[in-house]
């Protein structure tokens, strides 16, 4: 098996519902997010997937949330880290989908501060 990654950074506010703290009140983050692909075989020229690729495709997914506020695209859910890595997740794996037959999402993990991350993967 062979895993290939990425990283990218997004900036965008948020605040947590039914949360006692600060965190209830709207604040922004500088997000890192991590996206960790993986193949049982590799092409023809020896790569599970270029690097420029993979990018590419987590960059589409991304830009829907850089400079938002995540309560509006995450309605019914809080935009918590947990739930921004899971929609990472699922948004990545379509769009890989159409890309490659031998690549799958195995993994997001999603930094709100330095420290602090959390991952979705199935």
């Amino acid at each position: 098996m062979f895993e290939v990654s990425t990283e990218i950074n997004f900036a965008a506010a948020h605040h947590l519902r039914e949360y006692c703290g600060s965190c209830e009140n709207l604040h922004g983050h500088n997000w890192q997010v991590k996206a960790v692909v993986r193949a049982e075989k590799l092409n023809k020229i020896g790569l599970a997937i270029d690097f420029k690729i993979l990018k590419k495709h987590l960059k589409a997914v991304v830009e829907k949330l850089d400079h938002t506020d995540l309560n509006l695209i995450f309605i019914d859910i809080n935009p918590s880290s947990e739930n921004i890595a899971k929609y990472i997740y699922d948004e990545l794996a379509k769009s890989l989908k159409n890309e490659s037959e031998s690549v799958c999402v195995y993994r997001i993990d999603v930094w709100e501060t330095t420290g602090n991350c959390a991952s979705y993967f199935e």
